[in-house]
């Protein structure tokens, strides 16, 4: 999705400096090579002239960590917006570390997970969407499964991506050394509502931050630009036409109160640039962090590719030729899109990361496992609905707000604390169901 960016930054130039994948770490025999069968793909040599306004990635540049997570559980809870409760009033796909529950303490995240679902074996955080249905002429729902995101994979050096089953690709994305400062333990923030049910109203346009792309063929065909960047494939709506497959990126703000680990909403602690939303480039986050949100953090996407073309029969869609899918908040306009976020990297690893000057699935110093390893990490479903084949509702059955709601969607600034980084604030407000 973002090859064309890579040819203008000359992103290939320091695909030499990102170290092979496997053996690894965290594996059982982590001096074995011989214990899989997949195979990787090499790019051919290729050559650029780098521009002034560009950074080569010889370890000093921007870095742009993009990986995949294997799914972790789908269930109908979320820690977040409505700790303990069991079941949540919708359902939500989940990835990362096997702390995940109904409740998640304000600590270190990391010391309580034994496992991780995603390629870099230091990411216990968690990281969740809700889930896209279909819902067929006759009323009845079946789950969109998601896809591998293996776009470009050989060009990140990734071979995790092509094979995970489910979950999402993370990105994180700094602009250079010493330009953000890493999540402290404990912290968490969500973007989103799902009681929208049309484009939100607020100080910002959030396009550039929340869209579905609409994929025209096989292999990522029309894809070629940055998310939520080209009005042709690219709408905050859920596509009104039938699509190859469907992609969901979500992006979080880009600067933070430097005191609260979280706040009543799970949004105003963070809060975007004075210049708006900053959308996805590779390169940037934002110039300018406003008074009450001083601390520059890094850009976190969410991406998620589901695989529609099972979806796709006339016959089914219905008679009126409106579109049929429907995310699990019962909204089949899509502008419910929501993500949540709790960190939990392990101890300065995500800060490495930061300064590592890398675009990669497996940047130099930082340590990475294989899919298999991933796919072993699960967390029991506190629910236990069954979410395969054809149901007559979804999951919870969601009720729904009027068509017409609109509310503020972007996180309101709110001067909460100064800091310089060092979080220690723990807003702990439980909020309405925006999840």
């Amino acid at each position: 999705m973002i090859l064309n960016i890579i040819a203008a930054v000359g992103f290939l130039g320091h695909l030499a400096r990102a170290e092979p994948q496997g053996p690894y770490p965290d594996d059982p025999s982590p001096t074995t090579t011989t214990t899989t069968t997949r195979t990787t793909t090499t790019s051919a040599t290729l050559t650029f002239t780098p521009g002034p306004d560009f950074p080569t990635f010889n370890g000093t540049g921007a870095t742009m960590l993009r990986f995949s997570c294997h799914q972790l559980v789908i269930d109908r809870i979320d820690p977040l917006v409505n700790p303990g409760s069991v079941p949540s009033p919708h359902q939500h796909q989940i990835v990362g570390g096997d702390a995940f529950n109904a409740s998640m303490p304000y600590t270190d995240i990391a010391a309580l997970s034994a496992c991780t679902t995603c390629s870099y074996s230091d990411d216990f955080s968690n990281y969740w969407t809700s889930n896209l249905y279909f819902q067929a002429r006759n009323g009845s729902y079946k789950r969109v499964p998601q896809a591998p995101n293996g776009a470009n994979a050989e060009f990140f050096n990734d071979t995790f991506s092509p094979y995970a089953q489910g979950g999402l690709v993370a990105y994180y994305v700094s602009p250079g050394q010493n330009m953000v400062t890493a999540f402290q333990p404990g912290f968490r923030m969500f973007f989103g509502d799902a009681s929208l049910r049309s484009k939100p109203s607020g100080p910002w346009d959030l396009g550039n931050q929340t869209c579905f792309r609409c994929y025209s063929g096989p292999n990522f065909e029309g894809d070629v630009g940055p998310p939520c960047s080209d009005p042709a494939v690219d709408t905050m709506h859920l596509p009104n036409k039938p699509c190859h497959m469907i992609r969901s990126n979500i992006l979080f703000p880009t600067c933070w109160d430097g005191v609260n680990l979280d706040s009543a909403d799970h949004k105003s602690h963070v809060a975007y640039p004075e210049e708006g939303p900053h959308p996805f480039d590779l390169l940037g986050i934002g110039k300018t962090c406003p008074p009450s949100h001083p601390v520059k953090i890094p850009q976190v996407m969410f991406e998620i590719v589901w695989d529609t073309t099972g979806f796709n029969d006339p016959d089914l869609w219905p008679e009126d030729g409106s579109q049929p899918f429907v995310l699990s908040t019962g909204d089949k306009t899509g502008y419910s899109q929501h993500a949540d976020y709790v960190f939990g990297w392990k101890g300065d690893a995500l800060q490495v990361g930061m300064e590592a000057g890398c675009i990669a699935a497996n940047c130099p110093g930082m340590k990475v496992q294989s899919v298999e390893k991933a796919a072993e990490c699960l967390v029991p479903a506190l629910v236990g609905e069954d979410y395969s084949g054809w149901h007559s509702t979804l999951p919870g059955n969601p009720p729904q707000p009027p068509v017409t709601t609109s509310t503020t969607a972007s996180p309101t600034p709110t001067p909460t604390g100064k800091g310089k980084g060092k979080g220690k604030g723990k807003g702990k407000g439980k909020g309405k169901d925006n999840s």
